[in-house]
């Protein structure tokens, strides 16, 4: 599984809160830094980078209720830099000989790309849960990760849990179950929205109103989805014994509906997906073969300069992309 988050970084602009707000802060509260005014002293808050924050609460009280108000968050949304972060939810296949295994642990990393830092977060409360069944999506902009999804261990029976990551609390909250119970599924991110899609169904998750929507959608199993501006392109992907084209859809979020996927661009999706400033790119399952990337006036795919994934990075394996560079998290790697 993988998921992009984002911190928020420095800004000079002004906090949104209201005055009346802040007077009230002023008299429940002691100073956030001595010496400072409140505004400048939460201005150095929203410099700490993630995640700190959590270590942070710990100071004062004061520095508690500040970086937990949700103010704190909306000052982080409204800024316009912001610093990535790749998280990565694993399992140690080993310990989960089936899918309903009740006694694999799912082991939950974020990384700096900026300076190749790994450090582990909190596990979700998701402890009866088979960690390979699930999904997961991000809200890189709200610095939000969710966990979909899932069957229950020891069981075949999928379960409708959503779980939220918070960035900026380092830690994990239910948010409103999906309307559908669902078990090896995709999800992903369409115009701020999170998007779980499979088996003839779509449901549509509102972070603004912690609400689902529900919706008639492709009848496939998706093996690789991946959203390009307001659209998302959901592929089966090619299964032995090959004697079957694979199916694809694309969902156009503008109009609210679905489409059929071109011939060339789901016969040639033959790996895992990332998208690189509106550039489909494919990372093949196959050793040592060269990355494609789809070239939509042919409908077409062609190989891009450089060599294949190094032969160390076993598969299954996991793609994203960030700052215009694409990562691949493989198992087997420390």
């Amino acid at each position: 599984r993988r998921g992009v988050g984002s911190e928020p970084r420095n800004s000079q602009m002004t906090l949104p809160k209201s005055p009346e707000d802040r007077s009230e802060l002023l008299k429940e509260a002691p100073p956030l830094i001595p010496g400072l005014p409140d505004d400048v002293a939460e201005l150095c808050l929203l410099r700490l980078p993630f995640p700190h924050h959590a270590t942070a609460r710990s100071v004062s009280s004061s520095w508690n209720k500040a970086i937990s108000d949700p103010s704190f968050s909306l000052s982080k949304k409204a800024l316009d830099l912001s610093l990535p972060y790749l998280f990565v939810l694993a399992f140690d296949p080993s310990s989960c000989p089936s899918p309903s295994s009740s006694v694999a642990t799912l082991h939950c990393h974020a990384f700096n790309p900026r300076t190749s830092l790994w450090f582990s977060i909190p596990p979700p409360p998701s402890a009866n849960l088979s960690p390979p069944s699930s999904a997961s999506a991000s809200l890189p902009h709200h610095g939000t990760l969710f966990l979909l999804g899932g069957l229950l261990t020891g069981t075949d029976s999928p379960v409708p849990a959503l779980f939220k990551y918070t960035a900026a609390t380092n830690s994990w909250s239910p948010s409103a179950p999906m309307p559908t119970a669902r078990s090896f599924f995709s999800a992903t991110t369409v115009a701020g929205k999170i998007v779980a899609v499979g088996d003839g169904c779509v449901d549509t998750y509102d972070p603004s109103a912690d609400g689902w929507t529900t919706a008639a959608g492709p009848r496939l199993s998706p093996y690789d989805v991946a959203v390009i501006g307001r659209k998302m392109y959901v592929t089966e992907g090619w299964a032995w014994p090959f004697d079957s084209l694979p199916r694809g859809a694309v969902y156009d979020a503008e109009k609210g509906k679905w489409g059929e996927m071109k011939a060339g661009m789901r016969e040639g999706w033959t790996g895992a997906s990332a998208v690189v400033e509106g550039q489909l790119l494919v990372v093949s399952e196959h050793r040592g073969t060269r990355v494609k990337a789809y070239v939509e006036e042919r409908d077409e795919w062609e190989y891009v300069g450089g060599g294949g994934v190094p032969w160390e990075v076993k598969r299954p394996l996991a793609v994203t992309a960030a700052e215009g560079k694409v990562y691949v998290v493989g198992s087997g790697l420390s």
